[in-house]
């Protein structure tokens, strides 16, 4: 992660993601490329989390796909949602991954190659990292594809909410 999900990153993301400001991706990109140095050493290609075809038309880009396409790695994305998802801010963790659970699979112009991953390192890459739902889900479409090993790296770490427990009387 290249830092917290907060202050001067938040406007940034915001920017970058809300307002179509795509110039960032590069700057964004080097950020991520200096503070996850260890995660991309030594991979095979990146792999960005793709956004669902609707919300893709409607945003005009993916945002992780641009931060991949400027980390130096080879891209392949790999991966399609299968089904489109709700927005994931404001959910609880539970919600998260029940939200995204089997919303990932291999891309269609990967069907036919039956691993087409095999052996490779895998960096998945997306903006905001917050459970980690989203991140683990595209991982088992990916090992279920042949990757050897996922790792993700993400702009920023968002705080997790969890619903607070009711208290029940006695």
């Amino acid at each position: 992660m290249a830092g917290d999900y907060s202050g001067s990153l938040r406007r940034l993301v915001h920017a970058f993601k809300y307002d179509a400001r795509t110039s960032l991706a590069r700057p964004l990109a080097g950020l991520l490329r200096t503070r996850a140095a260890e995660v991309l050493a030594g991979a095979d290609v990146a792999v960005p989390v793709p956004l669902h075809p609707w919300r893709r038309l409607h945003r005009g880009f993916n945002q992780a796909a641009l931060l991949a396409g400027a980390l130096g790695l080879p891209v392949c994305r790999a991966l399609r949602r299968t089904r489109p998802t709700p927005p994931q801010v404001g959910l609880s963790a539970a919600a998260r991954r029940r939200s995204v659970r089997d919303a990932f699979a291999p891309a269609w112009h990967l069907l036919r190659s039956q691993r087409p991953l095999e052996g490779r390192i895998v960096v998945l890459i997306d903006d905001v990292r917050t459970t980690g739902a989203t991140l683990h889900e595209c991982a088992v479409a990916l090992k279920k594809m042949g990757a050897v090993e996922v790792r993700s790296a993400a702009l920023a770490q968002a705080p997790v909410r969890e619903r607070p427990v009711q208290e029940h009387a006695a």
